[in-house]
């Protein structure tokens, strides 16, 4: 199976030469599955403790136009989270497919709640409710996907589960400062080797001083923690072919096969 992560710009203004150079990449690529960050289409409202509920209705508007737009990425499946109005405000995982269209998974339900990350602030959290999906591949197989947006990653009894369900991939939408990198990665090797699985993340990319402070860094790992691929400025989108019975054999390998301790 061939994935692509990515991080693209979040000023609304650089947005659509992002997804042009986004789509010129995929055509290429062979890419059966393309990882979009958290809530892309719309500035990072969450930078400002300022709820403007205006602007929030602006974010679901951008993004429902652009989730119409994903066809033109020409993958089967496309994973990311928009901003939703009802039941009230939040932040849903979604996962599109040309057959299906824009699938809802789950609410994000792990909230940050600070200095350029006001979230709790700006919506509601969501229940707790992970489930796997299923995604098809250009040669007619399958995979079993999880999604963990952003701060849901470092709880990670989620992964765990996601592993014990079988999940080929972990899919880790978010939206994180660049000085905090390192810190993102390890806990994305981390998520990797605890699932048995695949780690795949993006994340929105602005310039400094430009915007919201967002650092990109997208990344691919194997179930044993390698980074198979890393997102730069200059190199922001990136393609690799995963191996999914790697996947399938790390259950069986340490630390994946260990029982769970009784209560």
């Amino acid at each position: 199976m061939r994935v692509t992560v990515c991080q693209i710009a979040n000023e609304a203004e650089a947005l659509a030469a992002a997804w042009a150079g986004l789509c010129e990449h995929l055509a290429g690529s062979g890419s059966d599955l393309v990882v979009l960050p958290e809530m892309p289409f719309a500035p990072w409202l969450a930078a400002s403790p300022e709820v403007d509920r205006q602007q929030w209705s602006a974010a679901v508007a951008a993004h429902r136009g652009w989730c119409e737009r994903l066809a033109e990425l020409g993958v089967a499946t496309v994973l990311g989270s928009r901003p939703v109005e009802r039941p009230e405000p939040r932040n849903r995982a979604f996962a599109w497919n040309a057959t299906d269209g824009l699938v809802d998974l789950h609410d994000k339900a792990y909230l940050p709640d600070e200095a350029g990350f006001w979230e709790a602030t700006w919506y509601q959290r969501g229940r707790p409710e992970y489930e796997l999906t299923t995604v098809a591949t250009r040669v007619g197989e399958s995979a079993r996907v999880g999604v963990l947006l952003c701060t849901e990653m470092w709880f990670l009894e989620h992964a765990r589960a996601y592993g014990r369900a079988g999940a080929h991939i972990v899919a880790v939408p978010r939206a994180t400062p660049g000085s905090t990198l390192d810190k993102w990665i390890a806990g994305g090797r981390t998520a990797a080797v605890v699932s048995g699985a695949y780690c795949l993340s993006a994340a929105p990319y602005n310039a400094p001083g430009r915007g919201a402070d967002l650092g990109g860094g997208a990344w691919v790992i194997d179930p044993e923690g390698e980074v198979l691929a890393l997102t730069t400025p200059e190199e922001p989108f990136a393609t690799c072919e995963i191996d999914l019975a790697r996947a399938v054999a790390a259950k069986a390998s340490y630390p994946r096969y260990v029982p769970e301790a009784e209560a």
